[in-house]
C-alpha cells in the first residue's frame, strides 16, 4: 500500500487517544511524575528498527509501556519545578488543527492567515500586559532565542561597526560588553557566545539584598569600561530571574541606557505574564522604554511549548541583520514576511495556540488563575516562615517560593531532602543556588494545581528533613 493510514482508521485512533489524553490530564494519580529510570533504559528498549510497517496499535501500546512512564510529566500538577507550564485543552485542541494543516508562514504569500494570526495574536496579548503600541512581535522557539535575536540588533545599533557587512574577524574593533546582573538566565552568556563577542563580552553586575541589578554597580561598570577602552553594546534587564523571580529596576537601568545609548532588552520570560492581572502591571514598569522585550506565554500563560514572544520598537534593525530574500521568496511590497525577522525560515503556527488560550480564557480568566497561583506561592512561603526547621531564602514575588531546610551540611541536607521527594515520584521540585546556598523551589504555574498538591509537597519536604540524621 503506498499513501497514507486510511482515514476510517485514523478517527478511530484519534478518537481513543483523545479519550486517552483526558484520562491522562484527569486523572493525574495514576503516574509518577519523575520516572524512576535509569539512563540508557528507553533507548535499549527502542533500538530496533524493523523493516516492516508497525500497526498503530502495536506503536500505541509501546509508547504506554516504554516511552511514557520515562517521562518527567511537566503537564502533571504536581510538576512544581524550573517554571511549571500546561498543554490547556484549548491549546491542545490548536496544536492538532496546526499539525493537521502544516502550515508554514515563512511569509505572507507562503500564509496570509498564518502571518496575519501572529500579528494579531501577539498584538492582542501585548494589549493583555498593558506595553506600549507601536510594537514588532514575532514568536519564536524560546526566550534564549529572542535574546539572541535581540542582542544580535544591539550589534546593529552600534551603526558605526558594520558587523553584519564585515564581521568580526580581521578587523580593529574595541571589546564588546554586554550588562546583566548576577541572577541573569544563561541565554545572555550563550547569545554573547553566539554572536562572537566572547564570554568575557558579558559583565555580570552585583545585586542587593533582593537579588536585584544594583544601579550603581551598572554605572560604574560602563564608566570603568569606556576607561578601558571596551565598547558598552546592550544592557539585559530581568523581570523574574530564574532563581529567586527577582525583578530589577528596569526604569532607571533605561535611564542609562538611554544617556549611554545602549541597547535595553528586558527578559521577562517568567514574570512578565503577571501584568496581566491589572494589579500586578507594575512589574512591567519602565519596560515600554525597553528596545525589546520578551515573554514566553509557554511558561505561565497555559499554552504548551514551545511559544516565546519577542517585542521590539526597532524591527528594522532585525530585518537589517536576517533579510536575506532568495527570488522564489520575494513577496510584495506591502508584504510583511516574518522570516525577515530571524534566523529561522520555516515557522510553523505557533500562533494558533497562543490565540486559542488568550480567547478561551480570556484577560480576566487568566489573571484569575494567575492570582490564585500566587495565593498558592504565598501560602507555601507562610508554611516555610513559620516552620523552625526550614527558612525561606528570597521573596515571592509571584508564584515561585525559593527556600532551603536548616541544619548542619545544609547543602548536603537539602540535596538529600530533594532525592527523598523525587523518590516518592508524586510531586517534582527543583534546585538553585543562592548566594552560595543550596536552595529548593516551588513554583506553581500548572492550571491544574491545588492547594492539595501543595500541601503534599510539603508533608513531603518536612518528612525528608526529619528523616535526615
Amino acid at each position: 500500500m503506498i499513501g497514507d493510514m486510511p482515514a476510517d482508521e485514523f478517527r478511530a485512533h484519534a478518537r481513543a487517544l483523545v479519550d486517552r489524553i483526558v484520562e491522562l490530564l484527569e486523572n493525574p494519580g495514576t503516574r509518577r511524575v519523575v520516572p524512576a529510570i535509569r539512563p540508557g533504559d528507553v533507548e535499549r528498549q527502542l533500538r530496533d528498527l524493523p523493516l516492516n510497517a508497525t500497526a498503530m496499535s502495536e506503536l500505541l501500546e509501546e509508547f504506554e509501556r516504554v516511552v511514557l512512564p520515562a517521562l518527567t510529566q511537566w503537564n502533571h500538577p504536581g510538576f512544581l519545578g524550573y517554571f511549571p507550564n500546561t498543554g490547556s485543552y484549548p491549546a491542545i485542541l490548536a496544536e492538532l488543527l496546526a499539525t493537521a494543516l502544516n502550515v508554514n508562514a515563512m511569509s505572507w504569500e507562503s500564509s496570509p492567515g498564518g502571518t496575519e494570526l501572529e500579528r494579531a495574536a501577539t498584538d492582542h496579548l501585548r494589549r493583555m500586559l498593558g506595553l506600549p503600541e507601536p510594537l514588532f512581535a514575532e514568536i519564536t522557539d524560546t526566550a534564549s532565542t529572542g535574546t539572541l535575536y535581540a542582542l544580535a540588533a544591539a550589534r546593529e545599533f552600534a551603526e558605526d561597526l558594520g558587523i553584519r557587512e564585515l564581521g568580526l574577524a580581521g578587523r580593529d574593533i574595541p571589546p564588546l560588553r554586554v550588562y546583566c546582573s548576577e541572577e541573569a538566565h544563561s541565554s545572555v552568556d550563550k547569545a554573547v557566545a553566539t554572536l562572537g563577542l566572547g564570554y568575557s563580552g558579558v559583565h555580570r553586575v552585583a545585586t542587593d539584598d533582593q537579588f536585584r541589578m544594583r544601579v550603581d554597580a551598572l554605572r560604574a561598570a560602563i564608566a570603568a569600561d569606556r576607561e578601558a577602552g571596551v565598547r558598552p553594546l546592550a544592557v539585559v534587564a530581568t523581570v523574574g530571574t530564574t532563581s529567586t523571580t527577582a525583578i530589577d529596576p528596569v526604569r532607571e537601568i533605561a535611564e542609562i541606557c538611554g544617556a549611554e545609548r545602549l541597547w535595553l532588552h528586558v527578559d521577562t520570560a517568567y514574570g512578565g505574564a503577571a501584568a496581566v492581572i491589572p494589579e500586578m502591571r507594575w512589574v512591567l514598569d519602565g519596560c515600554e522604554l525597553a528596545d525589546s522585550l520578551v515573554v514566553n506565554p509557554h511558561k505561565w500563560l497555559f499554552v504548551p511549548m514551545d511559544c516565546s514572544v519577542l517585542y521590539t520598537r526597532r524591527p528594522e534593525k532585525l530585518a537589517s541583520i536576517f533579510a536575506f530574500t532568495p527570488a522564489i521568496l520575494r513577496g510584495g511590497p506591502e508584504s510583511m514576511d516574518l522570516m525577515d525577522y530571524g534566523v529561522a525560515l520555516g515557522r510553523r503556527l505557533r500562533s494558533l495556540k497562543l490565540w486559542f488560550v488568550l480567547r478561551y480564557f480570556g484577560a480576566e480568566g487568566i489573571a484569575d488563575r494567575l492570582r490564585e497561583h500566587i495565593r498558592l506561592a504565598k501560602l507555601f512561603a507562610s508554611w516555610v516562615e513559620k516552620s523552625r526547621g526550614f527558612e525561606l531564602l528570597a521573596p515571592v514575588n509571584f508564584s515561585t517560593a525559593v527556600f532551603r531546610a536548616v541544619g548542619a551540611d545544609s547543602d548536603q541536607l537539602n540535596a538529600r531532602i530533594l532525592q527523598r521527594v523525587h523518590t516518592a515520584g508524586s510531586v517534582f521540585i527543583s534546585h538553585t543556588d543562592v548566594g552560595g546556598r543550596y536552595a529548593l523551589r516551588v513554583a506553581v504555574g500548572n492550571i491544574r494545581t491545588t492547594e492539595e498538591h501543595l500541601i503534599q509537597a510539603w508533608s513531603l519536604l518536612r518528612a525528608g528533613a526529619e528523616s535526615q540524621p
